[in-house]
């Protein structure tokens, strides 16, 4: 069909995900596919090992499981399968979603320890290392890459030498980084990580990515808290037992408008390209909401490319859902704050979204500021 035969949306989302597709990526959903046939798993196949070499270098090292549900079952689906009955987890939080890496771990009975640096502030890497001498009986130690809850982008690779430095296995949760920021898992040695399809690849809600080191992976067997989370059990049905077939019922239109998004990824230069026009978005926004008078939550030096939180208006009459709505009506969507002791706001930078994009924005924030 002609993709331009498509609806418009109505409005640009600037969130952490779901975010805004192109046509050829929602045009990819309009066929129904079956999940035993060989053209389908041809293409789970194609779309796993594409997404490895996203993550690695040394794809030979790690493999990518799929999950079905949002980014969180992925997660959960890792906490519950890596962690032996007697592991203990050390989880570095400065956010909601480090935070929920650690209840995960407590609904399963996982002892759990929890270095919180607070919202606005790095993991402390000293702290760790003291953590980990004092404490032989932390097995895994995980952290979220970049905690949108604000914005900040975490130190993973210092992270990661210091937690291998005491032989520990490393999980990062690298939902909202993956795909736009560069990384490599071997070269930070991270064992397990995450990420989900509506997030920097560009598609849309329906499954996460799980990424593992082999060697790691295979002592999860036996060890998985949960029926359908089983994270070995998943990985052998798909990548062992028949290829390219899910255990259970798949997310066939997502799987297929994601494996558009892999193609138009590389279309654009890979990681680095996309990488750059995150950071050409998020650097374009903050300049232009600095001179509309807006500040923004964290300095610089900590802030990620893909989602910026800014402080609201001190004006008593501000209020975010007014705001929200103005903002809306010209065409954009963006998010409340997370912070749990700052009024904020965030504003988004990924997904289909471009400099251009962000100019306009700033023109609509500058004619919705009725409080001036």
């Amino acid at each position: 069909m002609d993709i331009n035969a498509l609806p418009d949306n109505p409005y640009l989302l600037l969130t952490p995900g779901p975010l805004s597709t192109t046509k050829t990526v929602k045009a990819a959903m309009l066929r129904d596919w079956c999940t035993w046939d060989d053209d389908y798993k041809s293409i789970v196949r194609d779309l796993r090992e594409k997404v490895l070499q996203l993550a690695t270098t040394r794809t030979q090292d790690y493999t990518s499981v799929l999950m079905q549900g949002s980014g969180t079952f992925a997660v959960e689906s890792v906490i519950g399968s890596m962690l032996p009955e007697n592991g203990k987890l050390l989880v570095l939080s400065n956010g909601s979603y480090g935070q929920r890496i650690a209840r995960t771990a407590k609904y399963y009975k996982i002892e759990t320890l929890i270095l919180d640096s607070g919202e606005q502030d790095p993991p402390d890497l000293g702290l760790l290392e003291k953590t980990l001498q004092e404490d032989p009986d932390i097995s895994h130690v995980s952290l979220v890459h970049c905690e949108t809850t604000t914005g900040m982008l975490n130190p993973i690779q210092d992270v990661g030498r210091i937690v291998k430095r005491y032989h520990k296995t490393y999980f990062v949760d690298t939902m909202s980084s993956l795909g736009g920021v560069p990384l490599d898992l071997a070269e930070y040695q991270i064992d397990f990580a995450v990420t989900s399809s509506n997030k920097c690849i560009q598609g849309v809600p329906g499954f996460g990515i799980i990424f593992a080191r082999l060697d790691e992976l295979e002592k999860c067997k036996g060890r998985g808290r949960s029926l359908s989370l089983d994270l070995f059990e998943q990985w052998k049905a798909m990548a062992i037992d028949d290829p390219g077939k899910w255990r259970f019922t798949s997310p066939t239109h997502t799987v297929r408008a994601f494996y558009q998004a892999l193609k138009e990824l590389e279309a654009e230069g890979g990681i680095a390209r996309r990488f750059e026009r995150y950071a050409t978005n998020q650097k374009t926004l903050v300049k232009g909401m600095r001179e509309l008078g807006f500040q923004t939550l964290l300095p610089d030096a900590y802030q990620s490319p893909i989602i910026t939180s800014f402080l609201n208006p001190t004006a008593p009459e501000f209020e975010f859902m007014d705001f929200y709505n103005r903002i809306k009506a010209k065409g954009f969507v963006i998010y409340p704050g997370k912070v749990t002791n700052v009024d904020s706001f965030r504003i988004g930078n990924i997904g289909d979204v471009y400099p251009e994009d962000i100019e306009r924005l700033l023109a609509a924030v500058k004619g919705s500021m009725y409080w001036k």
